[in-house]
């Protein structure tokens, strides 16, 4: 039996664009709304959220591969008396790795994290036809307890 290497979450480096970037594009979502071929503008959100110490943009890495990614966005409230809530976005799975167990580890290590930054409330979207997405955040004990609304701008 060959034991798996051993899989590091870390804070994502703009190297890490050309995989992150290839995942967001991986999927009949992604495919239609993300440039892999054109990391410019990947390039200047990367700085802005690199420097935004609310942000936490990761990666999963396993065996110097990136396999996985999401950001976390902390956000202070004024709502639910002054609350702090976090939102957990751009959850990405690298094909391969689909149904291994990596995004429950991802989605645990994000509501950890956002504990040890005295969060309130996790939050997240997901698009309407993602439904196996749906059944898995239930899974992990998110509630649909709300509607989401988009605006294009």
């Amino acid at each position: 039996m060959t034991e798996k290497a051993v899989l590091t979450i870390r804070r994502a480096g703009e190297g890490d664009l050309p995989a992150i970037v290839a995942m967001l594009a991986d999927d009949p979502l992604g495919a239609i709304r993300e440039h892999p071929d054109d990391l410019t503008p990947y390039r200047t959100a990367f700085t802005r959220i690199d420097q935004d110490p609310h942000q936490h943009l990761v990666v999963a890495e396993r065996a110097g591969r990136v396999i996985g990614t999401l950001q976390l966005t902390v956000i202070p409230c004024l709502s639910r008396a002054g609350s702090t809530r976090a939102i957990i976005e751009a959850v990405r799975i690298h094909s391969d790795e689909r149904g291994s167990g990596l995004g429950t580890q991802l989605i645990e290590w994000a509501v950890e994290r956002a504990r040890q930054l005295g969060v309130d409330l996790v939050q997240l979207t997901s698009d309407a036809t993602r439904t196996d997405a749906h059944r898995f955040y239930e899974r992990l004990g998110f509630t649909a307890s709300h509607v989401g609304f988009k605006l294009k701008l």
